[in-house]
């Protein structure tokens, strides 16, 4: 009997999702747990899982468009099976191009799309283009082959940034066609020019708004007009930081960072401040007595803050290790939903770009988020003399429905007593 296969939440903020590219074409026989697309989620991009049998029989969702959750998808069913009736009650109709990247490539171009009066059955053929009949053995996402293709793009010249040489949507995004001697040759064969007189021509690029980047927009902008923001900067000395780091990474396994010193100063520090360590929920304050620390980490299309869980409970090391390991699945897009959930409070550090000092909008449910300046040596004054120091400056963004001023300067007063002597950390 045929049935739809819907878009389902794969996430806990997905609200829609864009089906990037379809693994299987109309005709294939599929079975549970056979992966049938990949979709764009807020976060990532995941591949979809099938939990049902039968063949193929139409595409729905056209791919590159955002779908609600519970969108059809596809439809399968019986081989010819007649799933009129089915279309009619969903008021659906088969995607027009769909089939035309996800069918076997075939010298065409322009996709057929051949229906029958009762909407029996839609067979769509491939669109091929001869920049990239070279992609035959050639390691590549469906998603990299599609944008390759829509670009004209030779996808054997990409060179692969993903697993084993894999090409991968960033690739073929960042992908620079020029050749540096045909530039010259062409230059050098142009005509002297008549004046100095120089023309310039306006031009701009228009880039659709990411699933991701539009839930970043809807919880920053919900969190920076809601959420009543108040700040709190302190210069924190990291003189004897930096001594305890060298000691540490000349015998630990994993070497420790700057900021995996922070996530745990953090985490000691909110043990002793358990309201810096809470939600606003409306009615009621939950202060949370477990410590998971939000870890703002940039990627290609926004942001995403996977969470180190009991971060009180774990080494530096440890805390290396985790973030380090975060980090290469989240510019992969490999992050599960598991991974960003459940932060008790927020760090984002900018100083590995040089920014000194900078505000960051509180990451919900959290009630403080700390944004971390760049380690710059400077001229500080001690017992009144002048001498070289390293100084770090942080500042704490607060919401002023759950913190104080009072509060936040407590907090911060304690962190940097760890972050100054930090063999206390150690205790």
């Amino acid at each position: 009997m045929a049935q739809i296969i819907s878009m389902r939440k794969m996430s806990d903020t997905m609200s829609e999702g864009v089906v990037a590219s379809y693994l299987v074409k109309v005709g294939d026989k599929i079975k549970s747990g056979d992966m049938i697309a990949e979709v764009e989620t807020d976060k990532a991009t995941m591949e979809y899982e099938n939990f049902d049998e039968g063949t193929v029989l139409a595409i729905l969702a056209e791919p590159g468009k955002a779908i609600a959750i519970g969108a059809p998808m596809l439809v399968i069913g019986n081989p010819g099976e007649d799933f009129s009736a089915l279309l009619s009650q969903s008021n659906v109709a088969p995607a027009p191009v769909a089939e035309a990247v996800v069918a076997p490539k075939v010298e065409s171009t322009q996709p057929v799309v051949q229906a029958q009066e009762t909407m029996a059955a839609v067979v769509a053929a491939p669109v091929s283009s001869p920049s990239i009949q070279a992609e035959e053995g050639i390691k590549a996402s469906p998603l990299a082959k599609r944008l390759a293709a829509e670009k004209g793009i030779n996808i054997a010249l990409v060179s692969g940034s993903g697993d084993h040489g894999r090409v991968v949507k960033r690739d073929i995004d960042y992908f620079n066609p020029a050749n540096a001697e045909a530039a010259m040759a062409a230059q050098s064969s142009a005509p002297l020019a008549q004046s100095s007189s120089f023309v310039g021509t306006e031009s701009y690029e228009e880039v659709p708004v990411s699933q991701m980047r539009k839930t970043i927009a809807a919880r920053l902008a919900e969190s920076m007009f809601t959420a009543p923001h108040f700040y709190l900067t302190m210069e924190i000395r990291m003189d004897q930081a930096a001594k305890a780091r060298e000691a540490i990474n000349a015998v630990a396994a994993a070497k420790v960072s700057f900021n995996d010193m922070v996530v745990k100063a953090c985490s000691l520090a909110l043990k002793k401040h358990p309201k810096i360590n809470s939600s606003w929920l409306g009615d009621k304050i939950r202060i949370n007595h477990h410590v998971n620390i939000g870890i703002a980490m940039a990627v290609e299309e926004g942001l995403l803050v996977p969470v180190v869980r009991f971060a009180d409970g774990k080494s530096m090391s440890q805390i290396a290790s985790e973030v380090k390991e975060y980090s290469v699945k989240a510019k992969a897009k490999k992050l599960q939903p598991a991974d960003w959930t459940g932060n008790t409070f927020t760090i984002s550090n900018l100083g590995m770009f040089g920014i000194e000092e900078f505000t960051a909008i509180i990451n919900p449910p959290d009630a403080c988020i700390l944004a971390v300046g760049a380690i710059k040596e400077t001229v500080v004054v001690e017992k009144g003399t002048m001498q070289p120091g390293k100084v770090m400056k942080v500042t704490l963004s607060c919401d002023h429905r759950v913190v104080d001023g009072a509060s936040g300067s407590e907090f911060l007063q304690t962190l940097k007593g760890y972050l100054e002597n930090p063999v206390t950390m150690l205790a």
